[in-house]
């Protein structure tokens, strides 16, 4: 016998399976939870959808959804002329999607990667803030007794767990393993919007989005005796890079920062601006009417008519007001450099959604006056910090990855070091 909540996520299924039969893109969108609008656009769907139906051949068949292991997940098999793949679904409470992922690989699951050695470090699972939004997360320890410098790493905007997953790839656990098999503990969390998607507030900012689990995420790592108190980091990615400066300023106690393809054209500009990428790279009328309402969108963040009643139909990636209203009042370099500890900016130079051109400019210029601050540019990864070539697509993604080799090395150098 199905629950309320099993029933609600094989009809919320069955109807994205429908909607992928006749590749309605938009439509699916609509069933989003707004976290999962900001990370995925109905442009960004159909070029993934379209990339792995050329690579099996072409659909045949959409399948009947099955349930799967997890809380609101559903599996939905695709049948291709040269194979098959699946789309897996997540549902929250609320009755809304708060996954969907394309897996190209079936049951692939992640493996650890080859620079990675479980010998050599213990974890635990350990919990982050109270009430209602207290986040669950792990706490790698190298083996002996330290003391150790220590991360604790923030993954990027949307609802991400703390391995930061995607298809078969776990970028932040990547991080997490091999900077533990280098003498760095490590903790990495859930995401307030992963592991609560229902409970989140109407007005909740970036700032809820961040702040409390990682402040006590350095106060937990404080009280480890295998941990030197003096020598806790954070480790930003994307948007997680984008708010550590601010978390630091927030505590004085963190003694540095480490920064991978963290972003700082503003948010509204840099959506129309990958939109425009994806559109170039599977041009047509819908992918023509997806950037013209972005920019109509971005237009609202941008002007003086903006309040805290806007409604999030009206705004970019379904965030609220409240969230734009946030982003809008933050400049993440110049609270870097109000800012006294050291930092590592890294950037992935095939990376489309982070660049060198409109994000590591600023960093450049807004902290060139600090000797404190490594900037590198690491040519041939991608926003994950995948090694590629080629021009990057969204489809590169789904395949299994690591964490390029060279970026985990340096990070722990650097952290090592200090």
């Amino acid at each position: 016998m199905r629950t309320d909540a099993e029933c609600r996520a094989l009809e919320v299924a069955r109807d994205v399976a429908a909607l992928l039969r006749t590749e309605c893109f938009d439509e699916i969108v609509e069933l989003f939870a707004p976290p999962l609008r900001a990370a995925v656009s109905a442009e960004a769907l159909r070029l993934a959808w379209a990339a792995e139906a050329a690579g099996h051949g072409g659909v045949t068949a959409v399948g009947e959804p099955a349930r799967e292991a997890g809380p609101g997940r559903m599996c939905t098999p695709v049948t291709c002329a040269n194979g098959r793949f699946t789309v897996v679904t997540s549902v929250g409470g609320d009755g809304l999607l708060h996954g969907l992922r394309i897996d190209p690989h079936g049951d692939a699951e992640w493996q650890p990667p080859h620079y990675a050695d479980e010998d050599r470090f213990t974890e635990r699972d350990v919990m982050l803030g109270t009430g209602p939004l207290a986040v669950p997360g792990t706490l790698s320890l190298p083996a002996g007794p330290g003391p150790w410098p220590a991360v604790v790493l923030l993954s990027g905007g949307g609802p991400f767990d703390r391995d930061g997953s995607s298809g078969p790839n776990k970028p932040l656990k990547d991080l997490a393993w091999g900077l533990a098999t280098r003498h760095v503990a490590v903790l990495r969390f859930d995401k307030a919007a992963f592991a609560h998607p229902d409970r989140l507030p109407s007005d909740f900012t970036m700032a809820d989005e961040y702040l409390p689990a990682a402040r006590a995420a350095v106060q937990l790592l404080r009280q480890q005796p295998e941990v030197a108190p003096d020598r806790i980091h954070l480790l930003g990615h994307s948007m997680g890079g984008k708010v550590a400066p601010r978390i630091a300023a927030a505590d004085p106690s963190v003694a540095g920062l480490v920064l991978l393809a963290a972003d700082t054209q503003p948010m509204h500009e840099a959506a129309v601006r990958v939109a425009r990428y994806l559109a170039e790279l599977a041009p047509g009328p819908s992918a023509d009417e997806r950037v013209s309402a972005l920019i109509r969108q971005a237009a609202l963040v941008a002007g003086p008519d903006l309040t805290p009643d806007t409604p999030p139909t009206l705004l970019p990636l379904g965030f609220s007001a409240a969230y734009w209203l946030d982003l809008r009042a933050y400049d993440p370099v110049a609270t870097a450099a109000g800012l006294v500890c050291p930092m590592l900016i890294l950037q992935g130079g095939r990376d489309y959604q982070v660049t060198v051109a409109d994000d590591l400019i600023r960093w450049q210029e807004g902290l060139s006056h600090w000797p404190g601050v490594a900037i590198r540019i690491h040519r041939d990864v991608n926003h994950l910090f995948f090694s590629g070539s080629g021009r990057p697509t969204p489809a590169e993604y789904a395949r299994p990855g690591h964490v390029d080799p060279a970026v985990v090395d340096e990070i722990a150098g650097w952290l090592v070091r200090r």
